[in-house]
């Protein structure tokens, strides 16, 4: 059997996401973010097109390092405004039945105990549909607005998640045992006390000593998503990931993150299998060659050159007011995602300048469009599957609806053609549906956490 392919939708709960200016095309539909039915209508959609979910991506601070300033980003609308991503999911859930819902939240500004209630009530209320991006965060605008000074060092995150991670695990998979709902009107006992269990934790960075507020979900901890593909990063992913989202480079960086992330995987006791790697990709097709050309060039004369340089300064940690058009770019002190300037090092030499970066930004952001005819598209997916390992792609939006259009009236049809995805959904919770089970196995870290009593 070849392998399957998947696919997850790459958005954000706001008006420009990553392709920067796509916005202000007359046939983008992105303005309508705010309102209930855009997001239903897109949940319809793609569960019409078989994708296995829409992956939200979410920043809770302001980009403001290009020139010191807010400025750009709210006149370019960089990911601001933005509402909470969580807030879509039982809307989006109540129109569609297998579609999955990959979360960003950033641990660093939510207390594990609250927060491990609000993912049990949305894997409640999707039926075992939800996952969670974990980020640790890299606007100082963000660590700001809840008092701090600024981001703590890179690495540092790390190891502040990690002791989080044990904390949520402890809730969701050791508070309460798997027989502890009785649900017995008769005897008017719904939970067996002897069977639900407080947790204790007494760590470096939290405390908390208190029963798990939620009963059992379908999958008790959401599918658990990760994006860092720095060193500390990738530990990370190999201790508690079970899908990785790469950013798009050339293929040889892509297949040794991806074996490096599983051998790490394995050497903590994990399967390989147990992680499913998505690469960041951007699409523009059509039926020929030349009807995705011309409707490349239609989408680039709406590009905002100013907001694809804000979201790349914020990512980056680079003011690149303070550089000239040819002038090196420094990078040695940013504490923001290191693993974008290790590849924007790759792709332009360690001496790149602005003007190689607004280069490679032509559709308004760092990530390079595949602008080709379906069939040279579904080409190009079986190609890099086969030869990265990878398993599937985060399709970011460029102009909404159509792009994702495109991919589920073009390109859906002729991967099933190839045999290479999915003509029907299979049955069960988000994990049961990547993975055949809709529990972290006992591999897992987590696994340590559960009760086994009763």
């Amino acid at each position: 059997m070849p392998r399957q392919i998947h696919f997850n939708a790459f958005d954000m709960n706001c008006i420009g996401h990553i392709q920067q200016g796509l916005w202000a095309h007359p046939r983008d539909r992105s303005m309508e973010y705010n309102r209930l039915g855009y997001w239903t209508d897109y949940a319809k959609r793609l569960e019409k097109g078989l994708f296995d979910g829409i992956f939200f991506a979410d920043v809770v601070g302001i980009y403001d390092v290009l020139s010191g300033s807010p400025a750009p980003a709210l006149r370019g609308a960089v990911q601001v405004p933005v509402n909470d991503p969580m807030m879509l999911v039982p809307a989006m859930a109540s129109v569609t039945s297998h579609l999955g819902f990959g979360v960003t939240a950033n641990l660093t500004y939510e207390q594990p105990f609250l927060f491990a209630r609000r993912m049990a009530t949305l894997d409640h209320l999707t039926g075992g549909r939800i996952g969670w991006n974990i980020v640790t965060g890299y606007l100082d605008s963000a660590a700001r607005a809840i008092g701090l000074d600024g981001m703590m060092a890179h690495d540092d995150r790390y190891d502040l998640a990690d002791e989080y991670m044990e904390v949520v695990y402890k809730l969701w998979e050791g508070s309460w045992e798997d027989d502890a709902v009785v649900a017995d009107r008769a005897a008017h006992l719904y939970a067996d006390p002897a069977k639900v269990h407080a947790v204790h934790h007494h760590g470096r960075q939290y405390r908390v000593d208190a029963v798990h507020l939620s009963e059992p979900s379908p999958q008790r901890s959401p599918v658990l998503y990760q994006a860092g593909s720095s060193p500390r990063g990738r530990h990370f992913a190999a201790t508690h990931a079970e899908c990785v989202f790469v950013n798009g480079q050339k293929k040889d960086g892509v297949r040794e993150i991806v074996g490096d992330i599983r051998a790490r995987a394995e050497a903590l006791g994990r399967s390989g299998d147990d992680i499913k790697v998505f690469l960041g990709a951007t699409i523009v097709t059509g039926r020929t060659d030349k009807e995705a050309r011309d409707k490349f060039e239609d989408y680039r004369r709406y590009v905002s050159s100013e907001a694809a340089l804000t979201h790349a300064a914020a990512s980056m940690g680079i003011d690149f007011d303070k550089f000239d058009l040819d002038e090196p770019v420094e990078t040695a002190k940013s504490q923001a995602i290191t693993s974008n300037i290790k590849a924007m090092d790759r792709a332009a030499g360690p001496q790149w300048t602005k003007r190689k970066l607004l280069e490679q930004m032509v559709l308004g952001s760092r990530q390079p469009p595949l602008v080709a005819s379906a069939d040279q598209v579904v080409d190009w997916l079986v190609d890099w599957v086969e030869d990265t390992g990878v398993d599937g792609f985060n399709l970011s939006r460029t102009v909404v609806p159509e792009c994702f259009d495109d991919i589920i009236e073009l390109v859906i049809p002729r991967l099933q053609e190839k045999g290479v995805y999915k003509t029907a959904y299979a049955e069960g919770p988000l994990r049961q549906k990547l993975f055949g089970a809709p529990r972290l196995p006992q591999s897992h870290i987590a696994a340590s956490h559960r009760v086994h009593r009763g």
